[in-house]
């Protein structure tokens, strides 16, 4: 179990690397905090700002797109299940192929895509966090997440404030951590080293696959 809670902390950090690539060169709209793109939509009626309505627009439907993509692929959860069911993973091979289209992109654009292009781009990174917001549900955990990490906090929060610490506590406070760790990578890259923005997508992404066939090798049965 300490693995697969490892494994979801590294898919945190994707998370967070990615919203920090789309708010910081992609429209200044995040691409899993759909919570906080509401509050965006909200500020661009305020302000008549199409571009920023157009942005969070897109980001909010991809994201849904895709999580029921990757919902519908990892299906749901079982008694039965294993740890990490081979589902989550076959999910996480789609993200990834929809990151390779990313880098693509990105690279073709030199770093640096224009409106329409970034458009496109920042919809393609939301479509990859809603599928791993999806697959992450096939574990049926209350509480395990990696993009939708407001409640984690509270929990945090409460269960420190009634004296209760516990190990899901220590999961969550990781989690909470390797978010914040991703954005700053995200967002140093991404301002000061552009070219190389989707190695923090990527190779996080890329460990906890290879960390899933561990899960699959040494502990087939684990339920």
């Amino acid at each position: 179990m300490w693995l697969r809670d490892l494994l979801v902390v590294a898919l945190t950090l994707v998370s967070g690397a990615t919203d920090a690539v789309g708010f910081t060169r992609l429209g200044g709209v995040f691409t899993s905090v759909m919570t906080g793109n509401m509050v965006l939509l909200g500020i661009s009626a305020g302000r008549r700002d199409g571009s920023l309505a157009i942005h969070t627009g897109v980001a909010f439907l991809c994201y849904v797109a895709g999580t029921l993509l990757g919902g519908r692929i990892a299906g749901r959860p079982r008694p039965d299940q294993a740890l990490w069911p081979r589902e989550v993973t076959i999910a996480l091979y789609v993200e990834l192929a929809v990151f390779a289209i990313f880098t693509v992109v990105w690279e073709a654009t030199g770093a640096a895509p224009g409106t329409t292009a970034a458009l496109c781009l920042l919809g393609v990174n939301a479509v990859a966090l809603g599928m791993q917001s999806g697959a992450v549900l096939r574990f049926g955990v209350n509480g395990l997440s990696t993009t939708y990490l407001t409640g984690t906090l509270t929990t945090v929060i409460a269960s420190l404030s009634s004296g209760r610490s516990t190990k899901v506590s220590g999961r969550s406070v990781a989690v909470l951590c390797a978010l914040v760790a991703g954005a700053a990578l995200g967002a140093v890259l991404a301002l000061h080293a552009p070219r190389e923005a989707p190695l923090a997508l990527v190779v996080p992404l890329i460990a906890v696959i290879a960390g899933s066939f561990e899960l699959h090798h040494h502990f087939p049965d684990v339920k």
